[in-house]
């Protein structure tokens, strides 16, 4: 089965969908967590895979206090985060191919993600993907996060493309909200979250990686 229709660009999340960066960040969040003598059990780091910084300091607070230092748990864990990336290679299966793909299809594509700038840059440079997208939506360019549709908005603005004629890809159930919630067609290729009844209501189709993803592009565009 293709896609509904064409797509005219490919917007992709970041993390779990382009980058195996999610068990970086839970091993990082646990260590910063214990290093101030707290735990992180696994339901609230799922809780946290997904939503934007606003969302994720009111959870973290709901769980451990008003007066958790969130901060200090940021700072410590993008501490872990960067020690434990370092001289790893953690692209997902498939980048380089659908990336090579939409290169020979002429399809614009873009990051819609919760994370930072800066964290975009550190990813597509730790494996020289810089310039490989057109456009990128992240942190401070939208008021609302995942999984509101805005990241996803912006992302489609940028590449002026319509969000109905975009196919978003997604691995976390909040960034298939936010990419539906756009009018995206819209792909989940899990990674640490199992699809659920609403993603399989939400998604155009549930793939298990991005070659399957180039696979249904191909195919949807041939004549």
């Amino acid at each position: 089965m293709a896609l509904p229709r064409p797509p005219r660009a490919v917007i992709f999340d970041m993390d779990g969908l382009l980058f195996d960066t999610e068990s970086l960040y839970r091993d990082a969040l646990a260590a910063a967590a214990g290093g101030m003598g707290h735990d992180m059990p696994e339901p609230v780091f799922h809780s946290l895979i997904g939503l934007p910084g606003d969302a994720s300091r009111r959870l973290l607070m709901d769980h451990y206090g008003e007066d958790f230092d969130v901060d200090g748990l940021w700072d410590a864990s993008a501490e872990h985060f960067h020690a434990l990336a370092r001289g790893q290679d953690f692209l997902k299966a498939g980048v380089r191919e659908i990336l090579d793909l939409l290169d020979d299809l002429a399809l614009p594509r873009a990051i819609a993600t919760s994370s930072r700038h800066e964290d975009v840059a550190f990813n597509l440079g730790r494996h020289g993907l810089e310039g490989r997208f057109h456009a990128v939506s992240a942190k401070g360019d939208y008021s609302r996060g995942k999984p509101h549709p805005d990241p996803f908005l912006v992302a489609a603005g940028r590449l002026q493309i319509s969000p109905a004629d975009c196919l978003a890809l997604e691995d976390s159930h909040n960034g298939v909200r936010s990419a539906a919630s756009a009018g995206m067609m819209t792909v989940m290729v899990p990674d640490m979250l199992a699809p659920t009844a609403e993603m399989e209501a939400l998604c155009a189709r549930i793939i298990d990686d991005l070659h399957v993803a180039a696979d249904l592009i191909r195919r949807s565009l041939q004549p």
